[in-house]
């Protein structure tokens, strides 16, 4: 398992956003903290004290919820809170969202996102939100990934699966599986083989990325016995990007790519839908998954689960995701700073 990056003397820390208070969100940040012995100081929690002290309280946990603000270090051996909210932790049901910790929810992020567009955030790791609750406080968003790129003023952004042995990327994301052939466009699969390559020099540190793009059809279309998108949209896509200096190979048979995408032939794969992607990421990633949002101009990480109102309040959360999330927010916030740093010194030559 990787350390952590090193980083220049107090650098500002990453910011976590809590997610839905009535989520795991609360409890899988105090078992980080809990746990979290490398690079103590470098994580803040944007959230709620009350909700946090509770969680504590609930686990048996000692650990100290104390108040931050930026500019301040973060002491190592507490929880340091920017308070966002100021909910009735008493009045909460785990398990049961309301308008008001939807509204919560929403505030965090916006506030993580206006810290680290100003530089006094490193990054942003986000717990699990509730979709519903942030559309009935007033955010008409389907997910976190577009609200941040709203938020971030980004126009073209994505979202990476990443995992020690897997990383992906899809085409298309929340879309009715009847309808992703249609929506399927070879702009778009250009659009993502662009995007998850510069992504993987830029924030994963990978000088010349190997990319595979899964073809859609079983048996890759089977020169067109079993569908034409392979010859028609993904094909050219790849010819198109081979040709701008990516080294990318596809389309690909769905069946088989994963296969060597995990025995390490490739440094990524760009999916056409959302299960086929993800369906073999989470067999290989489903405790220590992270997904990461391409294309900002922060550094945003997350968590690959929801808010699991199943197990809220029961104490048996497992907090692997978000400690590989702040793993490797650090570890991208570290990538591109060296990047820039490289840059710099290239143009006082």
């Amino acid at each position: 398992m990787e350390p952590f990056p090193n980083h220049k003397p107090n650098p500002p820390p990453i910011g976590i956003t809590m997610g839905c208070p009535v989520g795991i969100g609360p409890e899988i940040i105090i078992k980080f903290f809990a746990g979290q012995a490398l690079e103590p100081g470098s994580f803040v929690v944007l959230g709620d004290q009350g909700v946090l002290r509770r969680t504590a309280a609930a686990l048996g946990l000692t650990l100290q919820v104390v108040p931050w603000r930026p500019g301040d270090r973060p002491r190592p051996g507490t929880v340091p809170v920017l308070p966002v909210s100021a909910l009735d932790p008493e009045a909460l049901s785990p398990g049961q969202p309301t308008l008001e910790t939807g509204r919560a929810m929403a505030a965090c992020i916006e506030k993580a996102v206006a810290l680290a567009l100003g530089g006094e955030l490193a990054g942003i790791v986000t717990c699990p939100i509730t979709k519903s609750a942030l559309n009935k406080a007033g955010y008409p968003y389907p997910g976190h990934t577009e609200m941040l790129a709203q938020l971030c003023g980004a126009g073209d952004y994505a979202m990476m699966m990443a995992g020690h042995r897997l990383r992906v990327t899809l085409v298309t994301i929340h879309t009715a599986l009847a309808t992703v052939a249609g929506a399927l466009r070879r702009p778009e699969v250009e659009r993502l083989i662009r995007l998850t390559g510069s992504a993987l020099q830029q924030d994963f540190g990978i000088k010349q990325p190997r990319l595979a793009v899964a073809g859609f059809n079983p048996h890759g279309g089977e020169d067109g016995l079993f569908g034409d998108e392979e010859e028609t949209i993904i094909a050219p896509a790849v010819q198109a990007m081979r040709a701008q200096g990516f080294a990318v190979d596809g389309p690909l048979p769905p069946d088989t790519v994963f296969v060597k995408a995990a025995a390490g032939d490739f440094d990524a794969v760009v999916c056409m839908y959302h299960d086929q992607g993800l369906i073999p990421f989470k067999l290989l990633h489903f405790a220590d998954g992270v997904n990461v949002t391409l294309g900002l101009p922060i550094v945003r990480t997350s968590v690959d689960h929801g808010t699991a109102y199943d197990i809220a309040g029961q104490g048996v959360a497992d907090p692997t995701s978000l400690r590989e999330a702040c793993r490797l927010a650090a570890r991208i916030g570290a990538n591109r700073l060296a990047l820039r740093a490289r840059a710099g010194a290239g143009s006082t030559r």
